[in-house]
């Protein structure tokens, strides 16, 4: 055995604690690993349609535990009081206005119109920084051969393209038939809907844990967008199957919350791949509606629902968690909206956005984080049918179905009754000019979108609100305070002969529910 001398092992225990601190330091140094992504996304889910939004008859423990583990945003907005306008936003960070295709409402049956494969997206960024990126579930962006997701920056695709299909058979609504897909394949399985997209979102998360590089799973349910059937209803599958999906004889509360609470069911069981596989703590998880609730949804302390620009019909449960960065069981009343979410993701996963597609939403990871306060927003919207405007700044909101103008201060009156138009007009006015300004930004309406509405055949609570007008507003003034017609800015006949209904109507007939 070679003899250590003692300068020699003076030397050596010397230079062991620079060693350390030289390690400890290129350790430090390391760049954090880029966060996981899940995003569900629930189709037509009301804001109080979960329990931690204030739901008393329907257990929802795991979408629960995501606000118990992370951020409840009461006051986050969907882009589009409709499906395709939202997802839209959703997965380009933009007023969907700016593109084509975001100017329906929704997509319909037979439309030759999607997502461009050149639009840059959130999964097309986080794909070219690396990231795997999955969507299983709903699409509704666009058909073959022109529009994929595929085409949009998903590596992996499996569910279906149209706006609503049977949880049972698959068929989607109208005459395409089947509508189920692996990637650009068609595809047969059986089994109801939300739990094939469950199955196959734990599939991914386990697939993706073996190769260690970051992901984008989008899990975006179809739940509990009609047909009205939960599991075990494949006799009501069967009644349906030549007959129109939407039908306006179908469903029940109970329904409903059945479905609501297998989404949830499929959510834990994702929730519980991430954990098995050591991936929760950096896994960023989202969950919203793309919309706000139809028919059986509770839209709770608000008025309004799908398709129409009232709050119920804006409003959506918001939750995010992210346990390596983001407090636990914090509930903000920072406003949000739909678009900030590619903006918040991209920020986490250290990407920019594509310079020629600059984003309408913003970074909110500063204020999740709590290094910045609650702010201010401004927040936009145009519906075409009934003419709907929206414009939200600060706590005040104004609002214009037809040719009926009303102001809110939402945080005071979140269920829209009190019109402050005449009280504050100069409030009302400098709003009106902002959304006048903003609408110049955008896309004009187009007589030929589509643009859906309920009528008071179809809704007993939307009584005397006929066939929604579905022409282009092209004028851009709004009702001055001045001009305010009786209280409560009831209708007074139209210049077609037809009542001018103070709420929302819709255009389509019976039996025609929006996608």
């Amino acid at each position: 055995m070679a003899k250590i001398s003692r300068r020699t092992l003076v030397a050596t225990a010397a230079a062991a604690p620079l060693a350390a601190f030289l390690s400890s330091k290129s350790a430090k140094a390391a760049p954090p690993k880029p966060p996981n992504i899940v995003f569900f996304l629930a189709d037509d889910l009301g804001y109080a349609d979960v329990a931690c939004y204030g739901r008393p008859d329907i257990s929802t423990p795991n979408i629960d535990r995501i606000a118990k583990n992370g951020v409840k945003f009461l006051q986050g907005y969907a882009n589009s009081a409709v499906c395709s306008a939202s997802r839209t936003a959703l997965i380009t960070g933009r007023y969907q206005y700016r593109l084509r295709v975001g100017l329906e409402e929704p997509i319909g049956n037979g439309r030759d119109i999607g997502m461009p494969p050149e639009q840059p997206t959130l999964p097309s960024l986080l794909k070219a920084a690396g990231y795997g990126t999955t969507l299983l579930g709903k699409w509704h962006l666009g058909s073959l051969p022109k529009f994929s997701p595929l085409m949009s920056g998903y590596d992996h695709f499996w569910g279906f393209r149209g706006g609503a299909l049977d949880y049972y058979s698959h068929s989607a609504a109208g005459p395409e038939g089947a509508d189920l897909w692996d990637g650009d394949t068609p595809i047969q399985e059986t089994g109801y809907m939300t739990d094939l997209i469950g199955d196959r979102a734990v599939t991914a998360v386990n697939d993706y844990a073996k190769t260690g590089k970051p992901f984008l799973i989008d899990v975006h349910f179809n739940a509990p967008h009609w047909p009205w059937e939960a599991p075990g209803d494949q006799a009501e599958s069967e009644r349906l199957k030549n007959g129109n999906l939407g039908a306006h004889d179908a469903g029940t509360q109970a329904t409903y919350r059945k479905m609501i609470e297998r989404m949830d069911f499929q959510v834990g069981r994702v929730l519980q791949a991430l954990e098995k596989k050591g991936l929760s703590d950096n896994t960023i998880v989202v969950f919203t509606s793309d919309n706000g609730g139809e028919r059986f949804s509770d839209t709770w302390p608000f008025t309004g629902r799908k398709t129409e620009l009232l709050e119920g019909g804006l409003r959506v449960p918001s939750i995010v968690s992210w346990p390596a960065r983001l407090p636990r069981g914090k509930v903000s009343n920072q406003v949000m909206i739909h678009m900030d979410w590619v903006a918040t993701l991209l920020s986490a996963a250290g990407v920019s956005a594509d310079p020629r597609s600059p984003l309408d939403g913003v970074d909110l990871l500063p204020n999740l984080t709590g290094k910045t306060p609650d702010f201010p927003r401004k927040l936009y919207w145009r519906f075409k049918s009934n003419a709907q405007r929206a414009h939200r700044d600060g706590d005040w909101k104004i609002l214009k179905i037809r040719d009926n103008a009303f102001l809110f201060n939402v945080a005071d009156d979140p269920m829209e009754r009190a019109n402050m138009r005449a009280r504050q007009p100069a409030i009302f006015d400098r709003l009106a000019a902002e959304w006048n300004q903003w609408n110049t930004t955008i896309l004009p309406e187009l007589m030929e979108t589509k643009s859906d509405n309920f009528t008071g055949a179809e809704l007993a609570d939307h009584i005397g609100a006929g066939r929604a007008g579905n022409e282009p507003d092209l004028d851009p003034a709004w009702p001055a305070p001045a001009r305010q017609g009786p209280p409560g800015g009831g209708g007074r006949p139209g210049p077609g002969g037809g009542p001018r209904p103070a709420g929302p109507g819709g255009p389509g007939g019976p039996g025609r529910p929006p996608a």
